[in-house]
């Protein structure tokens, strides 16, 4: 039985983002079924497509994210370029900008312009800070963003200092999910209204309004919990990372009192079940330094195999590129093996949900600068001849 088109089938996406944030937004969309348009400059475009990569090579990660894409490249600062730029926001649905305050409103394509042209339009601008308040015009990176928000404070070691996770959750959280969410929400608005909206979305709100365990904190003490002494972040024996006797680590995630009881039947340490963080028992702390000594006499695969078949929320802490080998793992087609015509043989992630009458599918592989803007202009009315004579406010395939 053929697939049913995909839930965003019909939808034109304008994107005018650029490295991660903006990119893993649309990600989700295209893989959804929305035409994604790439909107990029003649000059450079995204340059995540050359970040951390020799000259002439492609980076994994812009292959990864901008899959199902198209690329149109145009220089925005020429009328001629704004001209066309109309005729794209008539046909389309929803644009995404990554830019700083400002910027869009210089160049002329601001939401109310936008909106003048398509009252339906769903206009998305993501930011570090946001449009307004003090911060707007600063520069930032996902660092800055987990760091003024309290969640950076939080990583980490009890006695040691802020640790830099390597999932940029101001990035992803900020500027991928809550602009997904946002930009869907108001598209089923606009179906039963036929009016648009300007969404603003900062990455360094959407990472503060998640951060709900310092948030008790504040509420019950004043202040957010010290570092790696909180009950989510290590501070008790049922919910912390133990290293094993081959230098691996397990994560040991037995919180309600079931579980614990049953890890403590599994390593024969009855003693400990009157220690589970819900108790006031005077010894409770030793707890973790009993489990500490325990996990060090087996290695990681001694104990994955033990704890296989009990039910206490014991695991192995696994590299990615063993965690993409796991059982569960490709039991679920998360990982996809594609070959890209520039770049070789490329593994990339798959959508991370799944929806009956649904396949995900690489339709489009990530694009060339301007690989789809003769294409494009075609579809929106424009002969060879025209084309030809746009010049250098276009950029052809190379």
């Amino acid at each position: 039985m053929p697939d049913r088109p995909k839930p965003l089938s019909g939808f034109r996406v304008l994107d005018l983002t650029r490295l991660l944030p903006g990119p893993v937004c649309t990600l989700h969309l295209a893989d959804l079924g929305a035409e994604v348009i790439k909107i990029e400059d003649t000059e450079f475009g995204d340059y995540a497509r050359s970040l951390g990569v020799d000259s002439g090579e492609l980076a994994p990660v812009f292959v990864a994210i901008n899959r199902n894409k198209k690329s149109f490249s145009i220089d925005l600062k020429k009328s001629t370029g704004k001209q066309i730029f109309w005729k794209l926001v008539e046909t389309a649905n929803v644009v995404v900008e990554g830019f700083r305050p400002g910027v869009m409103e210089k160049l002329g394509i601001s939401y109310e312009d936008c909106k003048a042209v398509n009252s339906s339009i769903v206009y998305c601008s993501i930011s570090g800070y946001g449009q307004s308040g003090p911060y707007k015009q600063k520069a930032g990176h996902d660092i800055n963003y987990i760091g003024l928000s309290g969640v950076l404070d939080q990583i980490g070691e009890n006695g040691g200092d802020p640790v830099v996770p390597n999932l940029q959750i101001g990035d992803i959280l900020g500027g991928a999910l809550v602009p997904a969410m946002t930009i869907l929400a108001v598209l089923l608005e606009v179906q039963r209204t036929g009016e648009g909206r300007k969404i603003d979305v900062s990455m360094t709100d959407a990472v503060l309004a998640h951060n709900y365990q310092a948030l008790s904190d504040v509420i019950s003490q004043g202040e957010a919990g010290l570092r790696g002494n909180q009950l989510l972040s290590g501070r008790e024996a049922c919910y912390a990372i133990y290293k094993t006797l081959d230098g691996k680590f397990m994560a040991v995630g037995a919180l309600e009192k079931k579980f614990w009881e049953r890890l403590c039947d599994v390593i024969h340490c009855p003693e400990l079940k009157d220690l589970h963080w819900q108790s006031n028992h005077p010894s409770r702390a030793e707890a973790k330094q009993v489990l500490t000594k325990i996990f060090l006499q087996k290695s990681q695969t001694d104990w994955t195999t033990l704890f296989n078949d009990e039910d206490c929320c014991v695991s192995p802490i696994l590299p990615l590129h063993e965690a993409m080998k796991d059982s569960q793992i490709q039991e679920r087609e998360m990982t996809i093996f594609a070959n890209h015509p520039t770049a070789g043989n490329t593994i990339q992630f798959s959508t991370p949900f799944k929806i009956s009458d649904f396949s995900v599918g690489i339709d489009l592989p990530a694009p060339v600068l301007g690989e789809h803007t003769e294409e494009i202009l075609r579809e929106i009315g424009f002969s060879q001849e025209e084309i030809n004579g746009l010049g250098d406010t276009i950029k052809k395939r190379d």
